[in-house]
């Protein structure tokens, strides 16, 4: 695991009863430390529409110790990518699209979307 993530997360949005408006949920880290993070070979980028402007998704497969076991990212989460030995993928924001279970994995696996 050469590169160095961190998961970012929203908690549940306030209600502010005396103003009437909803304050937006604040992000917390979830997990931050080691990763491999890597293009997911199942998975081609395609594009989408996105308001009025093409996106681009292309699939990785973000891989974190089996000690984080415990972090479940929802969902809509953020990876951010802090460090890497490849230098273009240093500061690559990740939108979590999903996590991968097995009997036998060595680590927890979340697939993820670049959206750029």
């Amino acid at each position: 695991m050469r590169e160095t993530v961190t998961v970012l997360a929203p908690t549940e949005p306030g209600f502010d009863w005396d103003t009437g408006t909803e304050t937006p949920a604040p992000i917390v880290a979830l997990y931050s430390g080691p990763a491999r993070v890597k293009p997911d070979r199942e998975a081609s980028g395609r594009e989408v529409n996105a308001g009025e402007s093409n996106v681009a998704l292309h699939s990785y497969l973000v891989s974190l110790p089996w000690s984080a076991s415990g972090v479940r990212p929802p969902v809509g989460a953020q990876i951010r990518v802090d460090s890497s030995p490849e230098a273009r993928m240093s500061g690559l924001m990740l939108w979590v699209t999903g996590v991968r279970y097995g009997s036998t994995a060595t680590a927890w696996r979340i697939t993820a979307e670049d959206r750029s």
